[in-house]
């Protein structure tokens, strides 16, 4: 599994393997499975999406902290991980969580494509 940096790095990825738009509807999903609405388009630019993750996240930081805790659950982010960030303020928090939030969707995107060629 490749290691990421930043956010952008896993969208382009997700691009060049052809996977993006299997990206985008594990994030709706999960962002649904704790009914919060993630305002994006079918097929949105990455850095579109990458802003649209980042305010939706810090939203729910400050306004629907149960949502925001559920779908850290839901999308199965690492609590350890969570709790190593330093908080510097909100904004800075939100971005690196949604950078985890993409980075573990990221990874059961590739792991099911991966596990569908396996079985072919």
């Amino acid at each position: 599994m490749q290691e990421f940096t930043t956010s952008f790095e896993i969208l382009v990825l997700a691009e060049k393997q052809l996977l993006y738009k299997a990206l985008v509807a594990q994030l709706k999903k999960d962002f649904g499975r704790v009914n919060v609405d993630l305002k994006i388009p079918e097929n949105p630019i990455p850095e579109h999406l990458q802003a649209e993750l980042h305010e939706k996240v810090y939203r729910l930081m400050l306004e629907q902290f149960p949502e925001y805790l559920n779908l850290l659950y839901i999308v199965d982010v690492p609590e350890h991980k969570v709790r190593q960030l330093e908080a510097i303020d909100v904004v800075d928090m939100a971005k690196t969580v949604s950078f985890l939030i993409l980075k573990r969707e990221w990874t059961k995107v590739s792991l099911r494509k991966q596990q569908g060629e396996w079985s072919s």
